[in-house]
């Protein structure tokens, strides 16, 4: 079966328009965003999708499922780095706020909310500013905010400070 064009940029906004209510203001932010601003960061991420975030990681899609080299493998790598540094945390809770803050892409970078108006954008897969970053970054891991590992680690670690664990999370934090 064929969709028109019609039909799919029909289902898109509904989607769109449900993801709102489903994962609150970082789907809102996205939605609102001028559909020129949307092609352009998409534009961005895709060209920073050729760049790896470090010698030993590529984007999230070039890695097979359960391999290091991939969201699976970051995710296992950060945990086992968390349960020695006694960071609270599932793997539940880190997917689930990986793939509303990037979408699972270690090189995602946010260019228009607040943050990135004041010269500092959210980088990586958790979308951690380079302040934060630095205040809560885990021994042990890449010192690049960048870095999936120590991107996750870093914001599992302040999520952790903030709201006792990053599995209490459940919209832009």
């Amino acid at each position: 079966m064929t969709m028109t064009t019609r039909t799919r940029i029909a289902r898109l906004r509904t989607l769109a328009l449900t993801g709102i209510t489903t994962t609150g203001a970082a789907a809102v932010a996205l939605t609102l965003m001028p559909a020129n601003a949307q092609a352009a960061e998409a534009t961005q991420v895709s060209a920073s999708s050729v760049v790896t975030a470090s010698s030993n990681h590529s984007t999230a899609s070039r890695g097979k499922a359960g391999s290091a080299n991939s969201l699976d493998g970051w995710i296992k790598q950060s945990l086992a780095i968390m349960k020695a540094k006694g960071i609270p945390g599932s793997y539940e809770g880190l997917k689930r706020n990986i793939l509303r803050e990037s979408g699972g892409n270690p090189n995602a970078q946010n260019n228009w909310d607040v943050n990135a108006k004041q010269g500092t954008p959210s980088k990586g897969l958790l979308q951690v500013i380079d302040p934060t970053f630095n205040a809560y970054h885990v021994s042990g891991t890449a010192n690049r905010v960048t870095d999936p590992v120590a991107n996750i680690t870093a914001a599992a670690n302040y999520a952790a400070h903030r709201y006792g664990s990053i599995d209490n999370v459940h919209s832009a934090y």
